[in-house]
């Protein structure tokens, strides 16, 4: 059938324009500039230790902030100068960036916890925290405030048996379609991903890490999952690194993947450098904020025009 020429011009400017406003969403190597391209808050930091003689002297990696009822969440591990022992703190925001703390922390001392990752299903909060000797444990609550030790995570090969004895850490978690998602590091020498229907065993997808260090510099020496988030179809991965062999150093970076197993690195990673680590991504109801929580809470908001 005949089209006129108008029709044809004006199908063509439309297909222009849809290439066009795509191209300008992402990368050229395919992220998401709303996910990867940030700009630092001025009045940086926001939260940190209070530097007294107080049990949260000191905060520490990796601390994690939800957003529920236009109100932000905050928890965090605190520590002193004199005492290894890691406690969870809890404060609150109305816009994120100006910090209450809980009037009755800590809100759980019956154990050590940091680098704490929090999911919500059913009503229930769920948080996958590191223990002592970087031992992976669970705890629960429905009111994010009091905490319920749930023991340590059974993680298993892909054989059944049981991983091998050493530190499983920096648990990170995501619920997708009944599953349960973890990505968890040992000594911080790669990343691996197990899954589970019911958060009591958890079994490896491949016995080989799905992330590894390098060869790039910036993460040759430790990886370690803060965050992942699915965007546009994809998971994008927030994870710290060290480019130096005695970690005196971290970073934040990111990594793509289709399926959780294969990844891609973005390549203008760190997308965080000078010690600003342990990211994750937060949607403040427009865009999507980037928060560092070590050593202390850093906000970094989009760069214009995305």
């Amino acid at each position: 059938m005949y089209k006129p020429a108008f029709l044809i011009l004006s199908a063509i400017t439309i297909l222009q324009y849809a290439t066009a406003q795509r191209l300008s969403k992402y990368t050229s190597d395919g992220f998401a500039k709303a996910l990867v391209e940030f700009t630092p808050y001025k009045n940086n930091p926001l939260f940190g230790g209070t530097g007294a003689d107080t049990w949260d002297k000191n905060i520490r990696e990796r601390g994690y902030i939800i957003r529920e009822d236009n109100r932000y969440h905050l928890w965090y591990t605190g520590y002193t100068d004199t005492s290894d022992i890691k406690h969870l703190g809890y404060a609150t925001s109305g816009d994120g960036l100006t910090w209450t703390r809980y009037k009755d922390n800590p809100v759980y001392s019956g154990g050590w916890v940091e680098d704490m990752c929090v999911v919500k299903s059913a009503g229930v909060y769920y948080m996958f925290a590191e223990g002592r000797g970087d031992t992976a444990h669970m705890l629960t609550s429905t009111d994010r405030i009091h905490w319920t030790e749930q023991g340590n995570l059974d993680i298993r090969r892909k054989d059944g048996t049981s991983i091998s004895k050493g530190p499983f850490g920096t648990p990170c978690v995501l619920k997708e379609n009944n599953l349960w998602y973890l990505l968890y590091e040992r000594d911080d020498l790669g990343i691996w991903l197990a899954t589970s229907a019911d958060c009591k065993v958890w079994t490896n997808m491949q016995d080989d890490p799905v992330l590894k260090m390098g060869p790039e510099t910036y993460d040759q020496y430790a990886v370690a999952m803060n965050q992942v988030i699915k965007y546009d179809g994809l998971y994008y991965g927030y994870y710290h690194a060290s480019a130096f062999k005695d970690w005196h150093e971290w970073s934040t970076n990111v990594a793509v993947s289709k399926d959780l197993v294969h990844w891609k690195k973005y390549a203008k990673n760190p997308i965080v450098s000078n010690d600003k680590s342990s990211g994750i991504i937060v949607n403040d109801g427009k865009a999507y904020r980037l928060y560092t929580m070590h050593p202390e809470v850093n906000v970094y908001f989009p760069r214009s025009g995305q």
